[in-house]
């Protein structure tokens, strides 16, 4: 949603009308205050079993009825998709009345359902090179969209270490144990000196908010903890490190900010594309990345300290984390978008 909604901001500020269609799962992400047109279409993925699948199969059918019927009564010159079972309905409909479609994969690994759209795509636009493309499918690669409040972050230098270390650690909210568990007992397990150095700010859940906290009032961090954030760009800026997930929009926006990151990828997903998103930023030496399964507190604080008392290293992976970044993604899949419609 975040890649999407940036683009229908940048088309906006073009002079374009533009709707937006999702699931219920991505009404909670378009701000209260959006100016578009928003609709809800019915879709699902193909769960385990038979049932699952017949199931998942008839409700997606059922929105791309829905989406049919939008299309026709609102004409739109082109239709973006950015992947995952929501984007399914409305871009099937859109290949069924022949209206220009472009697709957008965020991920270092291409979804099922952008494989499966491609062969009508007029476009296909990726954040990066794959190999993982095996479709012959005219493709560029764009970079990944980000919110302008992100972008304007590339005209804020990375904050120099003046003894403090600012750490942001993202991806807790739902109680993920590796951020509730794991990274407070690596902190805890810093050398005292360094463990009062460090400013912690952390998205926990509210119900491990009070046990997280004990913990760092324990070893004497200062922290602020909440179960979100709406000032991220701020967060972003003011970091000297980020931990967490390694989501496309995460690796993204990281990157054109400028910031390094410690990454734990999401383990559970078949294709591993948030592993798999972590590649350039890692190969750069802006990012490390644990795999989860593997992950010890011991590993997180050895690195920690490495990284706390070696600021050198964090500049100039903040640097490397620049030179991967993309600003003009949306830009350059806005020209795409406009172009397919000529």
């Amino acid at each position: 949603m975040f890649p999407a909604l940036a683009l229908a901001d940048y088309l906006g500020m073009m002079g374009h009308h533009v709707h937006i269609a999702t699931d219920r799962r991505g009404l909670r992400f378009i701000p209260a205050s959006s100016p578009y047109a928003v609709h809800t279409l019915a879709a699902d993925t193909l769960r385990a079993g038979v049932l699952g699948k017949i199931m998942g199969l008839l409700w997606l059918m059922f929105g791309v009825v829905q989406a049919l019927f939008l299309l026709l009564k609102t004409r739109p010159a082109a239709v973006v998709g950015f992947g995952g079972y929501p984007s399914f309905p409305a871009v099937m409909a859109a290949h069924i009345l022949r209206i220009p479609v472009v697709l957008h994969e965020a991920n270092a690994v291409l979804g099922a359902a952008n494989r499966f759209l491609a062969r009508g795509a007029v476009a296909v636009a990726l954040s990066h090179a794959t190999d993982d493309w095996t479709l012959s499918i005219p493709y560029i690669v764009t970079g990944n969209p980000v919110r302008q409040d992100i972008v304007a972050l590339t005209a804020h230098p990375y904050p120099l270490m003046m003894g403090d270390i600012h750490v942001l650690v993202v991806g807790g909210s739902l109680g993920a144990a590796v951020f509730a568990d794991i990274i407070p007992a690596a902190l805890l397990h810093l050398p005292e000196a360094l463990r009062r150095r460090v400013r912690l700010v952390q998205q926990i859940s509210a119900e491990r908010h009070q046990a997280v906290q004990a913990v760092y009032d324990q070893a004497g961090i200062r922290a602020e903890l909440a179960p979100f954030f709406t000032d991220m760009p701020d967060r972003i800026a003011a970091c000297h490190l980020f931990i967490g997930r390694s989501g496309a929009t995460t690796v993204a926006e990281l990157a054109v900010a400028g910031r390094p990151a410690i990454f734990i990828p999401y383990p559970h997903h078949a294709d591993q594309q948030q592993l798999k998103n972590t590649a350039m930023l890692v190969q750069a030496g802006a990012a490390w990345a644990y795999p989860e399964r593997d992950l010890h507190p011991d590993q997180l604080t050895a690195q920690l300290q490495v990284l706390i008392e070696n600021p050198d290293i964090l500049l100039r992976a903040a640097n490397a984390a620049k030179g991967c970044g993309q600003p003009d993604a949306t830009a350059h899949l806005a020209h795409i978008v406009t172009g397919a419609t000529k």
